[in-house]
């Protein structure tokens, strides 16, 4: 990978769940950005990144907002995404929405290429060693699927909260094991999907941790309901939140508000 211009420009792609639920993430995502010496900017067009459409079967709504991302982000050196999922859609299936279209895909395809997911970018492309945190407590690391198995999101998380002060990781048995959301799939299967994270709940608290961390929102929105709904006193947050040492801005993801 050749190494990053100075100051690179840095189009933040939000998402919808951050956007709607998690403005923090966002936030903290651009201190991180900014921080590692990256011109942010976030284009007020975008919009979702279509994988609902796509993973339904919509592909002709999937390619409509395909063509508004192309034309949002096509001016930046790297588009950055706080989320595997998302970050997985654009790098790796947006170029296939216009098979039949070599303009597009080939616009598609450089739009992909520069795409990646914040920690993993911090990381792999900005080569950031350590950040400025400090978070008190034990915390397990759930690996979201698309992050892990399309993007190779495994280490990063765990070298950078390993610098993080007074953060002490303890891992699952099985963090690799979906937690059971899939987007549509825990509509289309709310059974199946329940006993999914009814036992990654089960994981998390065989670690004796106090804070579940992920890179994907879905996963701890999912993950979060699901310890609530048991009683748990467990605390939930978006890895980019400790990361930015930021968990002061907002409660944790699930916990009721005054």
């Amino acid at each position: 990978m050749p190494p990053p211009p100075q100051n690179p420009r840095v189009g933040l792609f939000v998402t919808c769940l951050v956007d709607l639920y998690r403005p923090t993430v966002g936030f903290a995502a651009i201190r991180l950005l900014e921080q590692a010496g990256c011109q942010v900017e976030v284009p007020r067009a975008q919009t979702c990144c279509g994988q609902p459409a796509y993973n339904s079967g919509d592909r002709a709504t999937a390619r409509d907002l395909a063509r508004g991302i192309l034309d949002a982000f096509g001016g930046f050196d790297y588009v950055v995404v706080p989320s595997g999922s998302c970050g997985g859609m654009l790098r790796e299936h947006l170029p296939h929405l216009f098979d039949d279209d070599p303009n597009l895909k080939a616009r598609a395809a450089a739009l992909g290429a520069r795409c990646h997911e914040l920690v993993s970018f911090l990381v792999d492309v900005m080569g950031v060693p350590a950040v400025e945190a400090r978070y008190a407590g034990t915390v397990t690391y759930h690996d979201s699927c698309s992050g892990l198995r399309e993007l190779g999101i495994k280490q990063q998380p765990r070298r950078l909260l390993g610098r993080v002060a007074g953060l002490t990781l303890t891992e699952m048995q099985e963090p690799e094991v979906c937690c059971g959301f899939g987007g549509t799939f825990c509509v289309k299967y709310p059974a199946i999907s329940t006993r999914m994270v009814t036992d990654k709940a089960r994981d998390i608290a065989a670690t004796g941790a106090d804070t579940l961390l992920a890179g994907d929102l879905g996963c701890l929105l999912n993950m979060a309901g699901r310890l609530s709904r048991e009683g748990s006193a467990v605390k939930v947050r978006h890895v980019a939140e400790v990361l930015a040492d930021m968990t002061d801005a907002a409660p944790p993801i699930g916990a009721p508000r005054g």
